[in-house]
Formats: structure tokens, C-alpha cells, sequence
């Protein structure tokens, strides 16, 4: 290394600032793109290869060293193959505009008003229902399983999807910003034991998508009529229409998304 490319690194320019500035939000929406998702797994279990690999080498055994050679070689390939929905994800939340996202956040308390006023009908009326509220991770993924759309979110529509009987009242609702873009949507089922075993499909689906996101869920029973909210792997019950609101509307997520809170509050 020259004696300017020292004296460069020990004053960096506005150029060098702006590298680190890009990559650095680069890798944050990347880690935000595969936070509690199958990636961030399948990531783990790449950086174990790696260190194995390095074991291997440093140890010399060569068949070791060669077997995962070939895992590296034709494992990118699988990857490309096997998440490939993921990557279809990715590069759509990366084409969506910022704009949308500000103007999405400008009624927050207009949409907690609006799904907490619909979860309010649907629990008096004893129709089940389920709506997923998309927060920082994409759930492309998972309105890819459903029926795309594009409406403004109102209580009405809402109501009117789970309506019974209705081609699309099975399946989850969800929202992104301001807008209902999905409907019908398959929710992963969460595989940790619930307390109550009356939970039904609804309640592990809610569950099972917070597991792997970070979306906040308003369920409402069938059986019980009760409203139920699950966010970060966890469920609250029997809670208001009032509750709703301030949970839809971010007001306490915090306190939520801390260690402590019981699945069964």
C-alpha cells in the first residue's frame, strides 16, 4: 500500500463517507429483507460451512476440504432454485417507491380506526377473520398464495371479505400501508404449542407469520367471537377494539415486542 493510500484512509473524503453510507444501508434493508425468515436460517447454516471449511483447512483434511468445495460450487445454484420467491420479494420491495411507504404513514390512525372498527363487526356478527399488517419485512411471499389487490382499507370491505361463504373469507387479509393487497392469503402455521389447545387454524396461522415477520395480525374467533392480536411470536387475547387500535396504530408495540409478555394476556 502507497504512502497516499495510508494517508487516504487516515483522512477519508466525502467520497469514501458516501460508500460506507450506501453500503451500510444497503446491508440494513438486505438484514431487514431476511430478519426471522427461512434465509436468515439457511444463512446460519452457511456461516457454520464456512467455518467448518476453514476448520478443515487449517487441520488438512483434504476430503473435508474437497466435499465442501463441491457443496460451495453447486449450493448457490439450489439457492437461486429454492428461494426463489424470496428473491422475486426482495427485488419488489426494493422497485417500491418511498413515496408510497411516507404517504402509507400519513393515516395510521385513520387505518387502526378502520380494521379495528371491521374486527369490532366481525366479532359482534361471530365471523371469524384474520388481517396481516405488514411492518418492515415484505409479505410478498405470501400474497403470492392469494388473490392480489388493490382497495384502500375500510371496514366495510373488510367485513365484506369474510363475509361467509364469500370465494376469499378462508384465507388472511393483507395490508400494506394504506391498502388491502391481498386476500385469501395461506399464513405459515406456527409449530410451538399454543396454551389453550381451542386455539384454531386462525390463531396458528396469526402466530406462525409473526414467528417468521415481523407483522402484527388481528384475529378474530369463530367459535368464541373474541378479538386476538399476535405479534413476535406471541398472542394476545381477548382484546377491546380499543386496543386494537392503539396496536395497529404503533402506539404500543414496544412495550409488546419486549421479553416478558405471556402468549395468554
Amino acid at each position: 500500500m502507497s504512502i497516499l493510500e495510508q494517508l487516504r484512509l487516515l483522512h477519508p473524503g466525502w467520497r469514501d463517507l458516501l460508500e460506507v453510507a450506501i453500503v451500510s444501508v444497503a446491508v440494513y434493508r438486505v438484514l431487514l429483507l431476511i430478519h426471522r425468515t427461512r434465509a436468515m436460517q439457511v444463512l446460519a447454516g452457511i456461516i457454520v460451512l464456512a467455518v467448518a471449511y476453514g476448520l478443515a483447512y487449517l487441520l488438512r483434511l483434504s476430503m473435508i476440504v474437497y466435499l465442501l468445495t463441491l457443496i460451495f460450487s453447486y449450493g448457490a445454484i439450489a439457492l437461486l432454485v429454492v428461494f426463489a420467491p424470496e428473491l422475486r420479494a426482495a427485488l419488489a420491495q426494493i422497485g417500491q417507491s418511498p413515496m408510497s411507504h411516507l404517504f402509507g404513514r400519513m393515516g395510521e390512525s385513520e387505518i387502526a380506526d378502520e380494521i379495528s372498527e371491521a374486527a369490532e363487526r366481525l366479532s359482534r356478527s361471530g365471523i371469524g377473520a384474520i388481517v396481516a399488517i405488514e411492518r418492515e419485512v415484505s409479505l410478498e411471499e405470501y400474497i403470492q398464495s392469494g388473490s392480489k389487490m388493490q382497495a384502500k382499507v375500510s371496514a366495510d370491505l373488510l367485513a365484506t371479505i369474510f363475509t361467509p361463504y364469500s370465494p376469499l373469507h378462508d384465507g388472511a387479509v393483507i395490508v400494506r400501508g394504506d391498502m388491502i393487497v391481498g386476500a385469501g392469503c395461506i399464513l405459515p402455521l406456527s409449530q410451538t404449542a399454543l396454551i389453550d389447545r381451542s386455539l384454531g387454524t386462525r390463531h396458528r396461522a396469526a402466530v406462525g407469520l409473526t414467528e417468521e415477520t415481523d407483522a402484527l395480525v388481528v384475529v378474530v374467533s369463530e367459535e368464541t367471537a373474541t378479538i386476538s392480536v399476535a405479534v413476535s411470536g406471541r398472542l394476545l387475547r381477548d382484546v377491546t377494539p380499543g386496543r386494537v387500535r392503539e396496536l395497529v396504530a404503533g402506539r404500543t408495540l414496544r412495550a409488546i415486542d419486549a421479553p416478558g409478555i405471556d402468549a395468554a394476556t
